[in-house]
């Protein structure tokens, strides 16, 4: 993995998106890091703020629970779910040397729109587009437009139709027709991203934009797709320093309710 050098931050609370860390000390070539002049721009406002990210954040990135390629689309998706762009490049690159494909990272651009809103996602294709550009990344390594769909869970399906029609069918039938139609008979059946993965950045997207209420269908889309409870604790424990930790609290107890349940 080529080093890279980070921008500059504008703002010091911006250091919390600059982490990572390696393995081991042998291999810290490989770590994330933000720049000497970053580092030490931080340092002359909030010296402690430059510790914590030093302590505390890039240890962040050591923990078990989640692979790197795992921990590198959270965070991915993260910064584009929350239209944080400024270190998405870096994050993208990240992710790719982490093993996250070029198609998987596209995929996930495209399934954030539906769930994190088009802006977001438009927001965030000049930086994934510069990393493409930089590694050759050609339309080819791209997933189709219109690829051979995923098989889908009929009765699962028909079950979770149903409920949404009966509730709120008489409200909006559009969204109820283009969330059958677009979202779970399209979106969620493009096989570029695997199931377990597209459950995983919609977790992402809703605690990074507060929208626990969402999480119980969710979460527990994700954990019939594998997802384990150890993996969406360390999710969780991830986000709690890149979306902040009332988001985190926001969505632990929904989380707790969904990993009870499984027990």
């Amino acid at each position: 993995m080529k080093h890279r050098v980070l921008p500059s931050i504008a703002a010091v609370t911006a250091l919390v998106a600059l982490v990572g860390c390696s393995k081991s000390a042998s291999d810290s070539e490989k770590a994330p890091a933000g720049s000497t002049a970053a580092v030490e721009e931080v340092r002359d406002v909030a010296p402690a703020l430059a510790a914590y990210h030093k302590e505390k954040v890039m240890k962040l990135w050591q923990r078990p629970g989640l692979s790197d390629r795992d921990r590198s689309l959270v965070t991915v998706a993260h910064l584009i779910a929350g239209g944080h762009t400024a270190e998405l490049s870096f994050y993208v690159e990240k992710a790719l040397d982490d093993g996250v494909r070029p198609r998987e990272i596209s995929e996930a651009v495209t399934h954030l729109a539906f769930y994190s809103g088009w802006q977001n996602a438009r927001a965030a294709i000049p930086g994934i587009k510069s990393v493409f550009a930089e590694r050759d990344v050609k339309k080819s390594d791209l997933p189709a437009v219109q690829p051979d769909l995923l098989s889908l869970d009929r009765d699962a399906e028909k079950s979770r139709d149903d409920d949404v029609r009966s509730n709120f069918g008489d409200v909006s039938p559009g969204v109820v027709e283009n969330t059958r139609n677009v979202l779970f008979r399209d979106l969620w059946l493009r096989p570029d991203l695997k199931p377990r993965d597209r459950s995983l950045v919609t977790v992402v997207a809703l605690v990074t934009n507060g929208q626990s209420e969402q999480l119980t269908y969710h979460l527990g889309r994700a954990m019939d797709n594998g997802l384990t409870a150890t993996q969406a604790g360390e999710t969780l424990n991830q986000l709690a320093f890149y979306a902040g930790w009332p988001r985190v609290f926001s969505a632990l107890p929904v989380v707790k309710d969904v990993l009870n349940s499984r027990k």
